[in-house]
């Protein structure tokens, strides 16, 4: 007998067990669908928690290492236990896992392992350990989400050649590596692997590092990076990688040549949408991604794609907010999401922003004006030794709407929220200069940028304005 659902959710990443939870305390009955071993999805698995595990551990001893200059003596230095450090990934791995299929209990989700795949309209059908299974529902939610890009004729030998999902989870360490991508996670990856004493190398064919983002925190980022012994080639391709002894070399196009132990390949991510039956729905992908609109509808009734899948924002937040904006939708309700999404990079110091980038606002065609702020004047900053970086508030002159928050510093991944949200309470910057924030904290910094960007900043010298008068 063909079990019969209100929802099936294929992939239980943020997006799908996120989905799977609202869809289970709406009242639907509910099942997801995980082809992994574990749940979770790569954020979980083979991402944003792994990593930012071992950069806690990392920062950790960079701070350790600047303990002189807060008064404290560590008198026999500072070392590391690689494989300590692995086991309390590990664990919190663990613990999140079982946090989740505990709430899958609790909402009366049923988790089903094996490979879902579309099998004709309100069909899934699901392979497994035990064999083929059909289930039928109402609505089904595609949240297969996407797998890192690799690089067509390089070595395939994990060990030497390999992309975050491997080294995330590596039982000892390369002494040089190579980093191909200089965006979110090759930067992550250089800042963590330079503070475990490898000695590291970024290319990126761009002309900055993190180059979707505001020009001016990946210049930034690259002066830090310098400062750690980082080597940068920016504008530079590899032209050539082959495997040599038990690592590789590297041409790269501005003439070096790099050898190594390891390669991370970090040029992106790649939608993980082959051979799920999108065919038998009608469904046709765009280079892979399966479009949607702000409901998260795909062209086939009920169907919904949430998350990398859809290729609206490669971001597990943004997953998870799909997921609610897809059960709500498929529930009855109509619920566009246009929120804005923030982004966050972990490197020390952290970068964090949401909205348009200067650049992206004025190709647009619209009038700005643009407010920042040191965050090495704050008071908190001085205070806890955190000085670097900045904060950019982009602002539409005319309108007074607030584009853009950038930002470059200590916390700033936790501090972007308060942008997120006024962003998506369409306050202006009058607004975001007049919000009260405590003192003291590196919060501060974005309302004196916000002030700056309306010309009434205290804690700034006063703006200059040249005056030209008609002969």
């Amino acid at each position: 007998m063909t079990e019969r659902y209100d929802i099936i959710v294929i992939g239980s990443g943020p997006g799908g067990y996120v989905a799977a939870l609202k869809a289970g305390q709406m009242g639907a009955k509910t099942a997801i669908v995980e082809a992994a071993p574990n749940v979770g999805g790569t954020c979980l698995n083979f991402g944003c928690i792994p990593s930012k595990a071992l950069l806690a551990t990392a920062e950790l001893l960079h701070t350790i290492e600047q303990a002189g200059g807060y008064g404290v003596t560590v008198p026999a230095g500072v070392s590391f236990d690689w494989p300590a450090i692995q086991k309390r990934k590990d664990k919190v791995l663990a613990t999140l896992r079982g946090g989740i299929e505990g709430l899958f209990k609790a909402r009366k989700v049923t988790l089903i392992h094996g490979r879902g795949k579309l099998a004709g309209a309100g069909k899934v059908l699901v392979e497994g350990a035990q064999g083929k299974t059909e289930l039928t529902a109402a609505k089904i939610i595609l949240a297969v989400g996407s797998v890192p890009s690799r690089v067509p004729g390089w070595p395939t030998d994990p060990n030497v050649v390999c992309t975050s999902d491997e080294a995330l989870h590596w039982s000892s360490l390369p002494k040089r590596l190579l980093i191909v991508g200089g965006g979110v996670i090759g930067c992550e990856f250089a800042c963590m692997m330079r503070q475990f004493g490898v000695e590291v190398t970024v290319v990126e064919m761009l002309p900055r590092l993190l180059p979707p983002m505001d020009e001016s925190l990946g210049e930034e980022l690259a002066k830090t990076f310098k400062k750690r012994s980082i080597a940068c080639h920016v504008n530079t391709k590899v032209d050539e990688l082959k495997a040599a002894g038990a690592g590789a070399i590297a041409k790269l196009s501005n003439g070096q040549t790099v050898e190594v132990d390891k390669v991370l390949v970090a040029t992106g991510r790649r939608p993980n949408t082959a051979d799920i039956g999108l065919e038998t729905v009608g469904i046709t992908a765009d280079r892979g991604f399966i479009r949607v609109n702000d409901r998260m509808e795909t062209s086939a009734a009920g169907v919904y794609c949430i998350g990398d899948a859809n290729g609206r924002c490669l971001l597990a937040h943004a997953a998870s907010a799909h997921g609610v904006t897809a059960v709500e939708n498929a529930l009855g309700h109509d619920r566009p999401l246009t929120a804005a999404i923030p982004w966050c990079v972990y490197t020390f110091p952290e970068i964090a922003g949401v909205g348009l980038s200067a650049a992206g606002a004025m190709e647009a065609g619209l009038p700005v004006s643009i407010g920042t702020y040191p965050i090495g004047h704050l008071g908190k900053a001085m205070a806890v030794g955190h000085t670097e970086g900045f904060v950019k508030v982009v602002r539409n002159r005319e309108t007074d709407e607030i584009l853009g928050v950038h930002m470059l510093g200590h916390n700033a991944t936790e501090c972007i929220a308060a942008a997120g949200a006024l962003i998506g309470a369409k306050a202006s910057v009058t607004d975001f200069a007049e919000t009260v924030f405590a003192h003291p904290t590196i919060g501060e910094s974005m309302k004196e940028a916000a002030e700056d960007a309306l010309g009434v900043a205290l804690h700034l010298p006063p703006r200059k304005v040249a005056r030209i008068v008609a002969g």
